[in-house]
């Protein structure tokens, strides 16, 4: 989470300024939790305990710097740590600790020690609290000996804990954190707060069930026990309500529709000429989709300016980290359809400046808002919602195109393209280091903006898909990008599954490109995305990613971040059905090894069965 460092002074404040915040928080009621350090001793008195305190509790700030150093919550601000008052020797500075971290909002359990302790009588026992413990490879004292005692019986009990042992002996005065322990630590901070920051939260599912497809079936108990979240079911006709009872920010809006006039350049209308719209109808229609998106945004995180305009319920919003919107097709067969607002909201910028995406689901395909929202708070990036459209192997791109794919794209290429709406943030016109990159809003500068912006253009929508008009964005990612697929699937006896595909965005020539698009639609947004292939299994080839593909749609992140979705995934007790990641990147808690350890994907399977979804 949180990658991309702290927020710079620049911003700060961007987020106030820009966007609704309640006198609870930021977007969501509760506050963001903490990461608690737990800093445990030999409890022996009369020498020994008096002996290590210093080293223990050095060892605590040291991990705490690091955390608060590296790791951002999404508003752009340092995560925050809370080291217990005391080592902890026994089971009641362990209760203590407890419950300091109670008070202090503590989401995760991070145990340090670089000595012997006591196990079950130090050990964090909170069932919900993602956990993991760092034992000091060192030979003075056997820091390494509590760990394993610990681990088993964190394991014994039913307690997951992830287990971070450094690779090689460090001296008793050595106050360095190694490579290998560094990464361990953040990938579990990152998967921890995941986890923490989900609880409590709501997805929005504006709508039901879309054009058959399963995701958009919101399937209530997948989110109440293993995500920790609710369902808010709101119909499409408050949409309407809200429009013809001006339930909106009117000032707002004044802003809204003039920035969307300078800034979204409308695009070629490809319908066929009997059938376009005149300028007064699509004026009306780029109205409504504008305030289709601030009502959106104000179902999902409320608007305390509705309440100053009398509307104090609608004010409040549904406290919603993802949602979805069916659009299709009892609302798009009548009204402008939602990319425009799907767009938008997953954006990192609209008319009131640079601010966090949202995470929304077109189609609501909640499954696949999931995964959006697992890649969102692991990376705070905006997230491309897209179909899983077509495999193009070389050859059907020689016969359908004249010309031979090359470089990264030689063995054939994915077509990754939604039904209208993506992300501005897709176009790849951010940069980082002289390369195209997704970034969290608080590195965004304007001028990446503008670009974003002039890279998008925003066609009348086909209406024999879209009877209702609206506009959908139009864009090319541009390649380079290091990209992960992701999605989540249910599977009526086992529960949800997540597959994973790391890649890159390509290019390929323009003719061939205008070739491919036009087979399709050309006024919609497309990403051309090769996977790393492995040579075995669904990863043998490109074909074989696509075919062990398990639904229609994908979600796609900024970064290789595989390794984090499989950590987030063993404490949400997902199992994961594919991935392409080094095995030495695998990070899960040290119970999975006892499943399995010669065979780590069965293990996996085997583990999240046993321990059952982590809300039960």
């Amino acid at each position: 989470m949180m990658r991309g460092g702290r927020r710079k002074a620049k911003n700060e404040g961007v987020a106030a300024a820009s966007e609704p915040v309640r006198s609870w928080g930021w977007r969501w009621v509760g506050g963001f939790p903490a990461v608690g350090i737990r800093p445990t001793i030999d409890g022996r008195r009369r020498g020994v305990r008096e002996s290590l305190e210093g080293q223990v509790m050095a060892m605590a700030r040291r991990a705490a710097e690091l955390i608060s150093r590296e790791f951002c919550y999404p508003d752009g601000t340092p995560v925050r740590c809370v080291i217990a008052d005391t080592c902890i020797g026994g089971a009641t500075e362990a209760a203590l600790c407890a419950e300091k971290f109670r008070r202090e909002n503590v989401g995760v359990s991070l145990t340090v020690t670089p000595c012997w302790c006591y196990g079950s009588e130090t050990m964090d026992m909170d069932p919900l609290t993602p956990k993991a413990i760092w034992g000091f490879n060192g030979t003075e004292r056997p820091g390494a000996v509590y760990l394993a005692a610990v681990l088993a019986a964190h394991n014994q009990k039913g307690l997951p804990a992830f287990g971070i042992y450094g690779r090689d002996v460090q001296n008793r005065d050595d106050e360095t954190i190694p490579a290998d322990v560094r990464e361990k630590i953040l990938r579990f901070c990152r998967a921890g707060l995941a986890v923490a920051i989900m609880r409590g939260k709501s997805y929005l599912s504006l709508g039901g069930t879309s054009m058959g497809i399963a995701g958009s079936i919101v399937d209530h108990p997948f989110f109440e026990r293993y995500l920790g979240m609710r369902v808010e079911a709101v119909d499409m006709t408050e949409i309407v309500r809200r429009i013809e009872e001006t339930i909106y920010d009117p000032d707002e809006f004044a802003r809204a529709i003039q920035w969307t006039r300078e800034k979204c350049r409308e695009g070629e209308d490809v319908n066929p000429p009997e059938q376009r719209r005149d300028r007064v109808r699509k004026d009306w229609e780029w109205e409504t989709v504008v305030k289709m998106t601030m009502i959106a945004r104000d179902l999902m995180v409320g608007n305390p300016r509705l309440a100053e305009l009398g509307f104090g319920e609608e004010a409040l919003g549904h406290n919603a980290l993802a949602g979805g919107f069916q659009g299709q097709r009892h609302w798009t067969d009548h009204f402008p359809n939602g990319d425009f607002m799907e767009a938008i909201l997953n954006s990192s910028f609209d008319w009131n400046g640079i601010r966090a995406p949202f995470v929304f689901a077109t189609e609501n395909d909640s499954l696949n808002g999931v995964a959006m929202l697992f890649g969102y708070l692991l990376t705070n990036t905006a997230q491309i919602f897209a179909d899983v459209r077509t495999y193009w192997s070389p050859d059907a791109v020689r016969r359908a195109t004249g010309r031979r794919l090359t470089g990264q794209a030689a063995e054939g290429i994915i077509h990754l393209i939604n039904s209208g709406a993506a992300t501005l943030d897709g176009t790849g016109q951010q940069s980082r280091n002289g390369r195209p990159a997704m970034k969290p809003f608080w590195e965004i500068t304007e001028a990446e903006v503008e670009q974003c912006l002039r890279a998008t253009t925003w066609p009348p929508a086909v209406y024999e898909y879209f009877r209702g008009g609206g506009f959908s964005s139009c864009y090319l990612s541009k390649g380079g990008m290091p990209l992960t697929m992701s999605r989540v699937s249910l599977v009526q006896g086992l529960g949800p599954v997540l597959q994973i595909a790391e890649g890159w965005s390509v290019e390929i020539p323009k003719a061939v490109h205008d070739a491919l698009n036009r087979r399709t639609n050309q006024t919609w947004p497309t990403t051309w995305f090769v996977p790393r292939l492995t040579g075995r299994g669904p990863f043998a080839d490109v074909y074989s990613v696509m075919n062990n593909w398990s639904a229609n749609h994908g979600a796609i992140s900024f970064g290789h971040i595989g390794a984090d979705l499989i950590a987030l995934a063993s404490a949400l007790r997902i199992p994961v059905a594919m991935h392409n990641v080094e095995e030495s990147q695998i990070f899960r808690p040290s119970a999975w090894g006892l499943f399995g350890a010669m065979d780590p994907q069965g293990a996996d399977y085997r583990a999240c069965v046993n321990f059952g979804p982590l809300y039960g």
